[in-house]
């Protein structure tokens, strides 16, 4: 039987995170913490939050931190127990219970494309979600369960999108929208076009719903700038065949492979914390005051 609610989701995480370097010389760039928790855990609580039964993580070589992290952790449970310490063992027992997650290693850096092809055979012949490691995306409802919808009423592929600034468009795979409705078909998909190029400035943000008929369109590919299988070049194909409808994202974005983004992810969180959001609004405070000359 062919399933049509959207349960699966791709998280590719094969990069090798050069532009965090030292830090990710030996730790995946997704297990960088954002205050005390890893970035990629921010993205599979989304999935989870929007419906995601079954996760697929993309992953390299020296990637097993992240497996370790979501797996259950016989020797510290056993040790917070001992301890009674009752909050953190809740804490650490529902991140193993978060997702039946499984794991596929990425041999080489052939790009997004050929990542989310590794994944065809968990997939299936069913529609699935791609959520980009990178991409941190704060909104309520979640963007992806926002797709999810617009997927199960036009059955039809889905793109997050975003407006940039013009002078970013040559880093992101760009749009061009058809109308400027709710929830508008897409007319074109170029990815990163050169500068001046782009047809919009509308950038696509890390989540896609997608049928499967994108795994054909990936498998028969050539590669293209940057000599990767690139999905946008994938998604332009599936778009003359299956239109592909945009989801204007409203919500806050984080680029977290970006240093700045990180760290405005970093502050931003963290002043929402009860914990911890006082001490440093008041920290940034005397911080920003101007030196006494």
């Amino acid at each position: 039987m062919k399933h049509t609610r959207i349960r699966k989701a791709i998280i590719p995480a094969g990069g090798l995170g050069t532009r965090f370097l030292p830090a990710t010389k030996a730790q995946p760039k997704e297990m960088l913490p954002l205050i005390d928790k890893p970035a990629i855990q921010y993205i599979v609580e989304e999935a989870v939050a929007s419906g995601i039964e079954s996760i697929m993580i993309v992953s390299g070589r020296h990637k097993r931190a992240i497996e370790d992290h979501f797996d259950k952790s016989v020797e510290l449970e056993g040790e917070l127990e001992a301890r009674g310490n009752e909050e953190l063992l809740s804490l650490v027992r529902g991140i193993s219970q978060l997702a039946d997650i499984c794991y596929v290693r990425q041999r080489e850096p052939l790009g997004l494309g050929h990542a989310v092809l590794c994944a065809r055979s968990f997939i299936g012949d069913e529609p699935f979600a791609v959520l980009l490691g990178d991409d941190i995306l704060m909104s309520d409802p979640p963007c992806l369960r926002e797709m999810i919808e617009i997927y199960e009423e036009r059955r039809s592929s889905v793109v997050a999108v975003m407006e940039v600034p013009w002078d970013q468009t040559h880093k992101y795979g760009i749009v061009d929208l058809a109308d400027n409705g709710t929830h508008p078909f897409v007319r074109e998909l170029v990815e990163k076009p050169a500068p001046g190029q782009a047809p919009s400035n509308l950038a696509v943000v890390g989540r896609y719903v997608l049928d499967p008929a994108i795994f054909q369109i990936l498998e028969q590919a050539e590669p293209g700038k940057g000599g990767e299988i690139q999905l946008t070049d994938g998604l332009q194909r599936l778009n003359r065949e299956r239109p592909i409808s945009a989801y204007r994202f409203t919500g806050r974005r984080y680029d977290v492979g970006d240093k700045l983004g990180f760290v405005q992810a970093t502050i931003d969180m963290a002043l929402e914390r009860e914990d911890l959001g006082e001490d440093v609004r008041r920290y940034l405070l005397e911080r920003l005051q101007p030196l006494p000359r």
